[in-house]
């Protein structure tokens, strides 16, 4: 059985290819999960794609990931800065947790360069643009493979 990764995007990434496209890219969300889901598959990982708005059903969605997956990959948008709910949740997932962010936080809004995610991520991968779910899913594909040894 493969091992199995969540991958959560949150607030406002279902706007990929509209949204501030000189930021984000012209990439839809679409674009990405399917890149995502051929490189896990070539990984050999099971790829479960999730994307809400509300940080209430980010939480939901990480509690449920404590039983089905062993790994977790997360953009939590916005939240990543203001949501201290969605790191207690990330708390009480026992795997791998990679933060991604397509933009390089660091080069922007002062806001934006503390992370609550980043406290319980394993590492961050930002600025790379869609590349960065990309090499999450082989930092997590190497991390979860560490540990079932």
């Amino acid at each position: 059985m493969p091992t199995s990764i969540l991958l959560v995007n949150g607030p406002n990434l279902n706007m990929l290819g509209t949204r501030e496209p000189h930021i984000y890219g012209h990439e839809t969300l679409k674009d990405v999960e399917t890149k995502c889901k051929q490189e896990a598959k070539k990984l050999g990982l099971a790829l479960e794609c999730f994307q809400s708005n509300h940080e209430g059903e980010i939480i939901d969605k990480i509690q449920e990931a404590v039983k089905k997956h062993q790994g977790i990959i997360i953009n939590a948008g916005a939240y990543s800065h203001t949501s201290i709910a969605i790191m207690d949740a990330l708390l009480a997932f026992k795997g791998a947790i990679i933060e991604v962010h397509l933009s390089n936080l660091f080069t922007r809004e002062e806001f934006r360069h503390g992370s609550y995610v980043s406290l319980v991520a394993k590492g961050m991968i930002c600025g790379l643009g869609s590349t960065g779910y990309l090499l999450a899913l082989s930092a997590i594909a190497d991390l979860t493979k560490k540990k079932t040894k």
